[in-house]
């Protein structure tokens, strides 16, 4: 790390996007109203997935209560738009925007959630895995290189911990591997699994996630 960045579990946020939420500056109205709906609530500081109009983009919450949560988002919503919010893989929680201020936004829920159960993810799945992080879906091209043979792939999903490539048939799980995305630098990485013409490649080191947000942002 280089002190611009801040490890939060196994992800990397930047660290003014930290210091920005220790004591975030919201609309008084809101904040009071939250606290009255539900006093009970956690700080948190993770990255999850936000769904607009069928849109995927990562986000990162600073609190999350059984009514609703606070997140920074990289995209402009207004006030009583819908979206949904994922925090654990192929669960997503509905609900609106109740206020916006500059890219910070609280949430309210169409339902009340258990919170402990939202946020509880194990350290290592049955199968021996680790669980995966939010993924977005993108289309870009890349070079993957593995040995001494270098493919041309496109990639269709990417986390901060992996990404999931259209490939040829030569690729071999377990192969260690460089990635080089469409305007992004090489990463290395391991095909963890195959399946067709498609395959999963587990980065070596997670992705800061100002570096994946600034590269998924650009047009």
């Amino acid at each position: 790390m280089d002190g611009r960045e801040a490890r939060v579990g196994d992800m990397m946020v930047p660290r003014e996007s930290v210091e920005r939420l220790e004591d975030p500056e919201l609309p008084d109205d809101s904040a009071r109203s939250d606290r009255r709906r539900d006093i009970r609530h956690l700080t948190i500081l993770r990255v999850g997935a936000v769904i607009i109009d069928g849109r995927r983009e990562l986000c990162l919450v600073r609190n999350i209560s059984a009514g609703g949560l606070m997140s920074l988002i990289y995209s402009k919503v207004e006030i009583g738009q819908r979206l949904a919010v994922e925090l654990k893989t192929n669960q997503e929680i509905a609900g609106r925007v109740s206020w916006v201020r500059g890219t910070a936004i609280g949430v309210e829920f169409d339902e009340r959630i258990d919170v402990p159960e939202v946020l509880s993810t194990p350290a290592v799945l049955d199968n021996g895995w680790r669980p995966r992080m939010p993924r977005i879906p993108v289309d870009r091209l890349a070079t993957l290189r593995a040995g001494a043979r270098t493919y041309w792939v496109n990639a269709r999903d990417i986390s901060q911990g992996g990404v999931k490539v259209e490939a040829e048939k030569g690729l071999e799980i377990g192969a260690e591997t460089v990635v080089t995305l469409e305007n992004f630098r090489p990463v290395q990485g391991v095909v963890r699994w195959r399946r067709d013409n498609e395959a999963g490649i587990s980065f070596n080191q997670i992705i800061p996630f100002n570096e994946l947000t600034g590269w998924l942002t650009q047009s």
